[in-house]
């Protein structure tokens, strides 16, 4: 009988995903940091040592979640050491122990980050050479190369999964803001915006990591992953207003004079996620597992909207 261990359980993506195997009645473990409820296991702090015997029995398939997440403002003495910790070095462990233990597949999620922070003339692949650009996502490629060689030599079938930015009801960060500055319905200078983003909805992300479980064809890949459809920052604004009953309001500021204002500030980082382009090409995707969103972005947006407006 099938049996998943999704670790990270009650996170932003563990709670779409476990939403969706409860759905389907899919046997799954949740394992999360401190239990609270019936049925999940507590594993406390992830890290090189965390036992996962309990949690692994009657498994036959791993999700892992779990993760040091990517912060702004990373107030870590040594970054790059606090995310190797948690995002590579307790996701090899935890492989390594389903090994072990006769797991049949282990399901990664990475983070589009592995291939770099912006994309110009060209949507990511997974076969691009590597990028990443701060510790975040040099410690999920790190990860991802110590799991492809853990595979190799115990046949443990990992697959490697890396979303862009994912959105849906309870999600937070850029996402969230955003939604809140549409809803005060001042006007916003994104107007002349032409960027194009990849995005996934949580429900869009949580079907494919239980296609990556299930489809024979999964193992030893690396696959991205998106809603199919490439949004400028201006649409988002746009289609967020609207599910809100509201008219977006924009002014057409030039990005150049929004990146420079951003600079004067100390918020570059963030304008870069605004204003420019992270594109993901999801052919690979698609081809090998014959996978397609289960939701449009439309449908997934005006969710996400929805649920925001009803915790007002």
């Amino acid at each position: 009988m099938e049996k998943i261990l999704v670790t990270g359980a009650n996170g932003f993506v563990g709670t779409a995903l476990c939403r969706v195997l409860r759905a389907r009645g899919i046997t799954f473990v949740p394992a999360v940091r401190k239990a609270e409820s019936a049925g999940q296991i507590g594993v406390g702090d992830i890290d090189a040592q965390t036992p996962w015997k309990e949690a692994l029995s009657g498994c036959n398939a791993v999700i892992h979640l779990a993760a040091r997440v990517h912060v702004m403002k990373d107030e870590a003495t040594d970054p790059l050491a606090a995310y190797r910790l948690v995002n590579r070095d307790a996701a090899l462990n935890l492989a390594r122990q389903a090994a072990e233990s006769g797991i049949r597949r282990f399901v990664f999620v990475s983070s589009i980050k592995v291939n770099g922070e912006r994309t110009t003339g060209r949507p990511f692949t997974a076969a691009d050479v590597p990028m990443p650009l701060d510790p975040y996502g040099q410690s999920k490629l790190e990860a991802e190369n110590a799991l492809r060689e853990l595979s190799q030599q115990t046949g443990l079938e990992v697959v490697i999964v890396r979303p862009p930015l994912v959105y849906g009801p309870g999600v937070g960060a850029n996402f969230l803001s955003l939604m809140r500055l549409v809803r005060t319905g001042l006007p916003l200078p994104l107007g002349a915006v032409d960027n194009r983003r990849s995005m996934a909805a949580a429900e869009n992300l949580a079907d494919l990591l239980i296609c990556c479980v299930r489809h024979p064809s999964a193992a030893g890949h690396t696959f991205l992953v998106s809603d199919d459809h490439d949004i400028s920052t201006a649409e988002l604004v746009r289609k967020l207003a609207a599910s809100m009953g509201k008219s977006a309001r924009l002014l057409p500021v030039p990005g150049k004079l929004l990146m420079a204002g951003a600079a004067l500030l100390g918020k570059s980082a963030a304008a870069e996620r605004l204003l420019g382009s992270l594109q993901v090409d999801i052919a690979h995707t698609k081809s090998v597992l014959g996978w397609h969103p289960a939701i449009g972005m439309d449908d997934a947006i005006d969710t996400t909207v929805q649920h925001f407006l009803s915790r007002l």
